[in-house]
């Protein structure tokens, strides 16, 4: 069948809307108002059906960080489709990108993560990890140890155990989750649940809370605990500078294991090849996906311990993986991302250069009538809309603040996220000042039109 690119943009809104269910939308929105088309990108801009460029403020789903339409990972994908398309690494079967690939990630991430399993998305990174650690416990001989703790405005993947780790309750109603085994308990999130309490105080309240839970609970049933080093899709929730250590010593003490999700954090989005770097974060489990090909492919993996492989080593047969496990072409991709990230520097840029500077621009909102408080580090920001600053008050969350913003932020050729009331970014690291410059502008219109709808100003 010839495919047809003239197309008017009405076209292909109505073609759209005839065949295609959209992830995270409202279908019978979609049905009325329809899609923005997008038709091409470069750098961190994106091009629409009719002609306007648009600013990637998100890179994607968090993802794009070399940017949009590099050269060389189309190069590297067509290399290894030409020379071996396909095949599975089921059964002691492996190819030669996906064990180069592991002997690379093996080397770049945390001391003790030595090894690879591969999957095609942070959902099935995350289901991996629920399995993987079931199992390990029962091989230890401690199969009572079945529950994960996670935290409220988690988000670690839309499958059914992955969304049962995920703190979002409006996931949960509609797929009476979580499952059986997972619990959540309160986020690092000082603005909103810190009350009194400096933010060091807090960070130590919040991790007292997953102490109490594991008490709760007995530690003899509780396997794990997940978190994202910073909270991304639950709305850029930074976590004081006491968290992570009292997280830590709490799961060493209950002999509960860690698992850091990487999914945003990974591959240069904070300054460092991952948060647990800049934490010092030393997990069990690191799930890692999106920025480990820029998006341009579909790859995620967990990457574990020498005691977690050999463990699980004594269980026989480890009786679970995807058709496109350490898929060649995508595990191609990766390697070639990973090459430009290393050989532009970019996670250094974003450390030294474009990370504080996007911070300093950052700072300039904080005086801004709607902006409560601005969370930040490297190339991910998250701007909190309130009704009032003095008290810290979030506006009736039935006003859709946030999503109105996010109209705003589009009609200025801006794509940001609204989660909640919050604005959140996580542009292409390679954008550069004078780019960032013009996230801010448009940034700053958006907040200014959403103040007069709200009569803030």
């Amino acid at each position: 069948m010839e495919r047809t690119h003239n197309w008017t943009t009405e076209e292909w809104v109505k073609a759209d809307q005839a065949h295609h269910l959209h992830p995270f939308t409202d279908f019978a929105d979609h049905a009325v108002n329809g899609s923005r088309i997008i038709t091409e990108a470069n750098g961190v801009f994106l091009t629409d059906s009719d002609g306007n460029q648009i600013l990637d403020g998100m890179a994607g789903l968090w993802c794009t960080n070399v940017g949009y339409s590099r050269q060389e990972l189309a190069d590297a994908a067509y290399k290894q489709m030409m020379q071996l398309p396909y095949y599975n690494t089921f059964f002691n079967t492996a190819t030669m990108p996906s064990v180069e690939l592991a002997g690379v990630l093996a080397d770049l991430a945390p001391e003790g993560l030595n090894h690879v399993f591969y999957a095609t998305s942070g959902s099935e990174a995350n289901d991996t990890i629920v399995r993987m650690v079931r199992h390990y416990w029962n091989i230890k001989g401690k199969p009572g140890k079945k529950t994960f703790i996670s935290r409220e405005h988690a988000y670690h993947g839309t499958t059914m155990a992955a969304a049962s780790l995920g703190g979002m309750s409006y996931m949960h109603n509609q797929a009476d989750l979580p499952l059986p085994g997972f619990t959540h308990v309160v986020p690092p999130y000082w603005y909103v649940f810190g009350g009194d309490m400096s933010p060091e105080e807090f960070g130590l309240a919040a991790a007292k809370a997953v102490e109490d839970k594991i008490l709760e609970l007995g530690a003899d049933n509780v396997a794990a605990f997940i978190g994202e080093p910073i909270q991304g899709a639950g709305a850029v929730l930074i976590p004081p500078a006491t968290y992570w250590p009292e997280i830590q010593r709490i799961c060493k003490k209950h002999d509960i294991l860690l698992i850091a999700d990487e999914v945003i954090c990974g591959f240069g989005r904070t300054g460092h090849w991952f948060a647990c770097d800049y934490y010092d974060i030393k997990p069990d489990l690191m799930p890692i996906a999106k920025g480990l090909t820029s998006g341009y492919i579909p790859l995620s993996a967990v990457l574990t311990t020498d005691d977690m492989k050999d463990t699980l080593g004594k269980g026989g047969e480890f009786q679970h993986g995807f058709t496109y496990s350490g898929h060649p072409v995508s595990c191609a991709v990766a390697l070639a991302n990973i090459d430009i990230l290393q050989r532009e520097n970019l996670v250094e840029q974003v450390r030294t250069d474009t990370g504080p500077y996007l911070g300093e621009r950052l700072a300039e909102l904080v005086d801004h009538p709607l902006v409560g408080e601005v969370r930040h580090l490297g190339l991910i920001a998250g701007i909190e809309l309130v009704k009032d600053k003095a008290t810290r008050t979030l506006f009736d969350s039935g006003l859709n603040v946030g999503p109105t913003c996010k109209n705003h932020c589009t009609a200025n050729g801006l794509i940001m996220r609204a989660t909640r009331d919050v604005m959140v970014m996580s542009p292409p690291l390679i954008i550069t000042r004078d780019e960032i410059d013009m996230l801010i502008d448009r940034a700053r219109k958006a907040l200014d039109a959403t103040a007069v709808d709200f009569g803030v100003i």
